[in-house]
C-alpha cells in the first residue's frame, strides 16, 4: 500500500471568470470538469487538467468572494506543472511575457531546469521540466502546442515552522520516503525537505520548506486550499482503516462521485486529502465535451435550477 503521487490541488480565486480565461488561454489547459463546490453549492468547482482528465493534472478552484492570501508558513506555498521538451522552458518564457505576466528567469532548482511566475490573483506557479516522464495526453484545442502544454502537476512545496511533526506523519502514516534536501531559493538559511511516493519522480513528489521564523499564512484568493495525493480504487478503504488506527484524526471516507476522497491535516495545519483515480470525469460526461456544461454529483441535481440560477456565466 503506498501513495502513488499527486491526484490533484485546488486553490482559491475571488475572480473566476479571469481565472477560467489564464489557465485555458494564457497557460492552455482544458477545462475538463465545470461544477459546484459540493459543501457549498453557491461556488463554482473548476477542473483544470490534460485532455483527459488524467489524475495527477488536475489544477482546480473554488470560486470564493475572499480577500486575498496573506502569504506566510502552515500552508502550501507553490505548484509546479510539468512540462518537456526541448526549447519549452525558453517557449514559456516568451508566451508570459507576451502575455504581460511576469516571469522569473529559467533557472535550476534541485537539479531541475523551472520557471517561476503568479497567476493574476499572485497563485505562485512554477513551470518544471520532467524530462519527458511518463505518458502525456495534450488537449487538441488547446492555443499552446502539443509539445509545450501542461503534462501534469508537478512538485507540491509546503511551508512548516518545525519539520519534525511533519516528518512523523508523512513518513509513518503516509509512508512516503525522504530523499534529499536542498536550500530554500528564496532564503538560503531555510532548507527544503524533499518526500516521493509511489515511483518517484516530479510527479510523485511533496518538498516541505521548514522556515522557523515566518508567521503562519492567513488563507485568501491566491492562495491553496489542500492537496491531494493518488491512491488506488482499491486502497481507499485500507487507508481509512489506517488513518483510524493510526489515532490519525481524519475526515473520515467522502464521496465526492468522480472519486473518494480522505481528509486530514498535518500537524502543522496544511490539509491533505487522500484521493482514488477512479471512477474519473468520464462518468458522467464524454470525453469529447468535457467541461462545456456544469455537472453536478447526483445528490445535487435535485437542487439544479437553484443552484445554477446563483452561478455567474464564466464564457
Amino acid at each position: 500500500m503506498q501513495l502513488l503521487g499527486i491526484h490533484h490541488l485546488t486553490a482559491v480565486s475571488s475572480q473566476i471568470r479571469d481565472n477560467f480565461r489564464f489557465y485555458t488561454q494564457t497557460l492552455g489547459m482544458r477545462l475538463v470538469k465545470r461544477s459546484v463546490n459540493q459543501d457549498d453549492v453557491s461556488a463554482y468547482h473548476l477542473f483544470y487538467a490534460d485532455e483527459k482528465g488524467t489524475p495527477g493534472t488536475d489544477l482546480t478552484f473554488f470560486d470564493w468572494t475572499v480577500p486575498r492570501e496573506r502569504r506566510g508558513s502552515r500552508s502550501i506555498t507553490r505548484t509546479a506543472l510539468r512540462v518537456s521538451g526541448a526549447g519549452t522552458l525558453d517557449y514559456w518564457s516568451a508566451r508570459l511575457a507576451n502575455e504581460h505576466v511576469a516571469a522569473s528567469p529559467v533557472t535550476e532548482r534541485d537539479g531541475r531546469t523551472v520557471l517561476d511566475f503568479e497567476d493574476p490573483e499572485g497563485q505562485r506557479l512554477t513551470l518544471v521540466d520532467d524530462g519527458g516522464t511518463g505518458v502525456s495526453f495534450p488537449w487538441d484545442r488547446s492555443p499552446v502546442p502539443s509539445a509545450h502544454q501542461v503534462r501534469g502537476l508537478g512538485p507540491i512545496s509546503i511551508s512548516v515552522p518545525v519539520l519534525a511533526p511533519t516528518d512523523s506523519l508523512v513518513q509513518k502514516a503516509l509512508l512516503m520516503r525522504p530523499v534529499r534536501e536542498y536550500p530554500h531559493p528564496e532564503n538560503a538559511r531555510h532548507t527544503v525537505h524533499v518526500y516521493e511516493m509511489g515511483d518517484g519522480g516530479p510527479a510523485a513528489e511533496l518538498h516541505v520548506a521548514v522556515q522557523p521564523d515566518t508567521p503562519a499564512a492567513s488563507p485568501g484568493a491566491g492562495g491553496v486550499h489542500h492537496v491531494a495525493f493518488r491512491i488506488s480504487d482499491d486502497s481507499y478503504e485500507a487507508w481509512s482503516d489506517r488513518l483510524n488506527t493510526l489515532g490519525v484524526p481524519n475526515s473520515g471516507q467522502v464521496d465526492r462521485y468522480w472519486f473518494k476522497s480522505l481528509y486530514l491535516r498535518e500537524p502543522n495545519g496544511v490539509l491533505f486529502e487522500l484521493a482514488t483515480d477512479g471512477p474519473g470525469f468520464g462518468v458522467d460526461e464524454d470525453e469529447a465535451t468535457l467541461g462545456e456544461k456544469v455537472v453536478l454529483a447526483p445528490f445535487l441535481e435535485p437542487r439544479r435550477a437553484q443552484i445554477l440560477a446563483n452561478l455567474k456565466p464564466i464564457d
